[in-house]
């Protein structure tokens, strides 16, 4: 029958919800007992799933009235008999049902409150007394079921009917239940809408600092391609150069040699700076280390800036398309020629990189040009309020064109800082500092959160 499968729907759905509470509550222990440890702020401790259970004392209101059907004071005790089960069954039904949303607003809850409404005026009418003790446990079934801008009509209208079927049967005695019907509509309503939102408000910050803990490890992930991307064709390049030389020109050999321990030193602080969350990018760095990179690979590097001084936040930005670019030419153009004009205005800075060699773009299967470095890359200008775009270019080769706002650096502490804040929130699980903060304004997110620093940190050493 559709009434047993709903009550056992239903009593399945709340053992569901309670073995989820157990399972947060051992979560919470286990995360306080390590807070403890740490010396840090301790999590919050989940409260049990509400449900009907938490309404169901009221129903000795209704006590009055079974002890009057029982003394025999009641005329037509069959009747009120009947009258008390169905106004209790369907109390219970409305109940268990206000705290499952979809269920609350489903037509059947708002008939079962209607006959409810209907039943309860029938037996005040009838039989007066402890009989009016009904209008208040109405109330709180109205105020557990309706949300919204009904609710304070519904609140008013209720408290109404009660004071003026309580006013025919016991006069001015009517101002205790129509004030008691009100207060039980309005303050269960305003308690279960609370909870509801606290409930609400927890799911979404976990869900918010679980997305920011994702976003991290993203930003974390470009962070190590950019760096070991480029670097690694650096060593490669300058290893196959010092291979060359060994048999004609050992001094040259030897130069390349000192150049690839060079190059693998600054990466392993570069690394090691990222992973502690310092690192600042500067464009004159990359730039030099562009030329010498080209240089290595029989690359002519014609370099021109020009314009008035950038911002930090500007230069790293810059930077990484600088890096990632040359790479790119380094390992995929093989181009005899590449040209890097930085130019600004008082509004806006322009980077173009282009090179003359055969134009791959990356529809092309050539692996790493233009996949995962210059898609997050064109990520991380979109968020500072700029754009990046690379293709072929009019006369041939490749060019990479990067365009930034002078006040670049603000969109990026911006969205920086709206991640610390949702991170912040993970219950320190995922702890962050300001200086992470600054340092991915800096350099588009290069700092990494809880789990991840310390293993990172712990490979490094």
């Amino acid at each position: 029958m559709p009434w047993i499968r709903g009550i056992t729907c239903g009593m399945d759905t709340r053992r569901e919800a309670r073995r989820q509470w157990k399972g947060d509550m051992e979560r919470c222990k286990a995360d306080r007992r390590a807070a403890r440890r740490a010396g840090t702020r301790q999590p919050e401790e989940p409260g049990p799933p509400p449900t009907g259970f938490a309404l169901l004392p009221w129903l000795l209101m209704g006590m009055g009235a079974f002890s009057n059907l029982f003394q025999g004071k009641t005329p037509n005790p069959w009747i009120g008999g009947v009258g008390l089960l169905a106004f209790n069954s369907l109390y219970i039904h409305v109940a268990f049902r206000a705290f499952v949303k979809e269920a609350r607003e489903a037509r059947s809850t708002r008939v079962a409150l209607a006959l409810m409404a209907v039943l309860t005026c029938s037996l005040a009418i009838g039989y007066g007394g402890n009989w009016l003790l009904f209008f208040p446990l109405l109330g709180l079934a109205t105020g557990a079921t309706l949300r919204g801008p009904w609710l304070g009509k519904a609140g008013i209208g209720l408290a109404a009917l009660a004071g003026v079927v309580s006013g025919v049967r016991e006069g001015w005695d009517a101002i205790n239940i129509t004030y008691g019907t009100f207060l039980s509509t309005m303050v269960t309503a305003a308690i279960l809408s609370l909870s509801e939102a606290v409930r609400e408000l927890r799911a979404a910050r976990e869900e918010l600092a679980r997305r920011a803990v994702e976003k991290e490890r993203l930003r974390f992930s470009r962070d190590l391609h950019d760096l070991l991307g480029h670097t690694l064709s650096v060593i490669v390049v300058k290893s196959e150069a010092a291979r060359r030389l060994a048999h004609r020109d050992l001094d040259a050999a030897l130069l390349q040699v000192t150049d690839i321990e060079s190059v693998g030193r600054q990466a392993l602080t570069e690394i090691r700076e990222a992973v502690t969350g310092y690192r600042e990018g500067s464009l004159t760095t990359e730039l030099d280390g562009a030329r010498s990179a080209l240089s290595a690979a029989s690359v002519d590097p014609v370099v021109r800036q020009s314009g008035p001084p950038l911002t930090p936040q500007t230069e790293a930005l810059l930077g990484w398309v600088v890096r990632e670019a040359v790479t790119n030419v380094v390992r995929h153009s093989d181009a005899t020629r590449c040209e890097i004009t930085v130019d600004g205005t008082p509004d806006l800075v322009r980077l173009k990189i282009t090179d003359n060699g055969t134009g791959a773009t990356v529809s092309e299967p050539l692996e790493g040009l233009g996949g995962t470095g210059l898609k997050g890359l064109t990520e991380r200008l979109a968020a500072a309020g700029g754009s990046l775009e690379a293709g072929r270019a009019p006369r041939g080769g490749f060019l990479v064109t990067a365009e930034l706002p002078v006040d670049a650096s603000e969109s990026a502490n911006e969205e920086s800082a709206d991640t610390e804040a949702a991170t912040a929130e993970s219950a320190d699980t995922e702890p962050a500092t300001a200086e992470s903060a600054d340092a991915e304004a800096c350099s588009g997110g290069t700092g990494v959160r809880g789990a991840t620093e310390v293993s990172e940190r712990e490979q490094l050493a």
